[in-house]
């Protein structure tokens, strides 16, 4: 809070941490003189206010109260993120060394308890993903809570090879200038908003999913371009560039669960649909099912999130030596070959069968050669970060142990004796199921949501009634539901490659999740009862 004493020339700070007085000379205040403080709030002879350790602020600079407030509320809420990581840190260390109970070994309470830690850390922002990755590999390794092959199984993921590819090309668009050119060229369509903008992104995500077959190649492809776009729209690095950045990424995938060929999730499904239950998903029923809600009506839904969440105004800047207009450099051509390709061989998976992870492999490989001339010097070494690499390494890791010491299944089989489902109960079943998928998501990512709920799903078809193919469909809504970044790996890496932070693409996938539930969900059971999904 922040108010004014009957002196007017006098300005009293206060907030749960922080209380204090100064006085300043400058817009008719005096200068400070003296600091009064029952919290950490340094005074300075050079003029420099340091608020709860977090904000340093030239006081002579502050012409506002609304830049203290921003002041304070820093403070409070990297004050208030420290003590959160402090409890997770004591709930680990609690829940590593209690004795075996419930059904579960001493290994599933250790990985449990690192997986807490991990997803803490991730959510809180304190230490970088990646590090906290490696203390998850590192811890795993001394405490032997599972054997080496199966702490570094990350490392042997194909997923995990695609970020690789994706990294490296991604710096490839961005070393050559090719990004600045597609800027150009898309910046001269006659948009004038912000909202415009980040709808037009958000469109071109959803048209895409329809092409390129992977969440990661779209993710790859979009985020350098959203960059770039930022930069030649003159959009704010705290606020319209994370919006563009989340706009190509969360629009990579949220839209593409409605797409059946457009993500692994939706693919795992169909597979083991047909492996379990010999069910084959049709794509126009497919399509028909989830695109007028998960795809148009959640990408409106998140555009409009995006804007109040991250708000902008466009600021035109010019070009960088007209690399709009200048001719295509070698460099550049060669890398338009390798894109092209590397997209011809995406979008044609369905033929030849190589997985998007080696082609994008396959293009990172070409990329690094020297004669191509797309690395000149030591650009690869200093223009790629590897921190995703290894961030979504620990992602996958954790799935493989959560699957392997069977605390999926624990959790999911609880969760659906928890809701308690009854036949003739349809909208309440409906949106349990919707929401057991949702709540297992973060524990799984979204393909592990399918390896513990498709096995179940015959017995909840008996029991709730519902035919099989629509016990399914639910585990779509609830995998395309994201609570929080770090359990989809293409987000993660999108806000890597985007430098955005996780706790900044937090407000806006828990706003998401909150929304997608309490209105879409409901929308959704409407149009699924008007098809006739639920059984006479």
């Amino acid at each position: 809070m922040v108010s004014s004493k009957s002196n007017p020339s006098v300005l009293t700070i206060s907030s749960p941490f922080v209380s204090c007085e100064y006085e300043s000379t400058v817009n008719g205040l005096k200068y400070p003189e003296t600091v009064k403080t029952d919290a950490p709030v340094l005074e300075s002879e050079t003029g420099f206010l340091n608020i709860g350790g977090c904000c340093i602020t030239l006081i002579h600079q502050i012409k506002n109260r609304a830049e203290i407030r921003l002041c304070l509320r820093e403070a409070v809420v990297d004050k208030t993120r420290k003590c959160v990581a402090v409890l997770i840190m004591i709930g680990t260390l609690i829940i590593f060394f209690i004795p075996p109970s419930g059904g579960l070994n001493r290994e599933a309470i250790r990985v449990g308890a690192l997986v807490l830690f991990s997803m803490g850390f991730w959510a809180t922002g304190v230490l970088p993903e990646y590090l906290t990755a490696l203390i998850f590999m590192l811890a795993g390794m001394i405490f032997k809570v599972a054997p080496a092959p199966v702490i570094f199984s990350g490392f042997f993921s194909g997923a995990l090879w695609l970020v690789f590819g994706g990294l490296v090309i991604a710096s490839a668009v961005k070393s050559t200038g090719f990004d600045q050119r597609l800027s150009g060229w898309l910046a001269a369509v006659p948009i004038t908003s912000y909202a415009g903008i980040i709808g037009g992104m958000f469109l071109l995500t959803m048209l895409l999913s329809f092409f390129i077959p992977s969440t990661m190649g779209r993710v790859i492809l979009l985020v350098p371009l959203a960059t770039a776009m930022s930069d030649r729209l003159g959009l704010s690095a705290d606020t319209g560039r994370k919006g563009m950045v989340l706009a190509a990424t969360l629009g990579s995938f949220v839209p593409a669960a409605a797409v059946l060929p457009a993500n692994v999730p939706n693919m795992v499904l169909a597979g083991a649909a047909e492996t379990l239950y010999d069910l084959s998903f049709g794509y126009g029923t497919y399509l028909k099912l989830h695109y007028p809600v998960l795809g148009v009506m959640k990408g409106l839904v998140t555009v409009f999130l995006i804007c109040r969440l991250f708000p902008d105004r466009i600021r035109p800047v010019s070009s960088p030596q007209g690399a709009a207009t200048k001719p295509l450099g070698v460099s550049e051509m060669v890398l338009v070959v390798i894109l092209s390709g590397t997209l011809l061989l995406w979008g044609t998976n369905f033929l030849h069968g190589v997985s998007p992870a080696w082609v994008a492999l396959a293009a990172a490989l070409f990329c690094m050669l020297p004669f191509t001339g797309i690395f000149p010097g030591g650009v690869f070494n200093q223009g790629i970060n590897f921190g995703p690499f290894f961030y979504v390494g620990g992602v996958l890791r954790i799935v493989t142990l959560i699957n392997r010491t069977g605390l999926g299944d624990f959790f999911g089989s609880r969760l659906i004796d928890l809701i308690g489902l009854q036949p003739g109960h349809d909208i309440r079943n409906f949106l349990s199921l919707c929401l057991v998928s949702t709540a297992l998501s973060p524990l799984t990512t979204p393909p592990g949501v399918v390896a513990v709920l498709a096995p179940l799903s015959a017995k909840i078809s008996t029991v709730t009634g519902f035919p099989l193919m629509t016990v399914l469909m639910t585990q779509v809504i609830g995998f395309s539901n994201v609570i929080l970044p770090y359990h989809v790996p293409p987000i993660v890496v999108g806000l890597q490659v985007g430098g955005v932070s996780a706790r900044d693409a937090a407000r806006l996938t828990l706003s998401l999740c909150a929304a997608s539930t309490f209105i879409l969900m409901p929308i959704n059971y409407l149009w699924w009862h008007w098809l006739g999904v639920f059984g006479p």
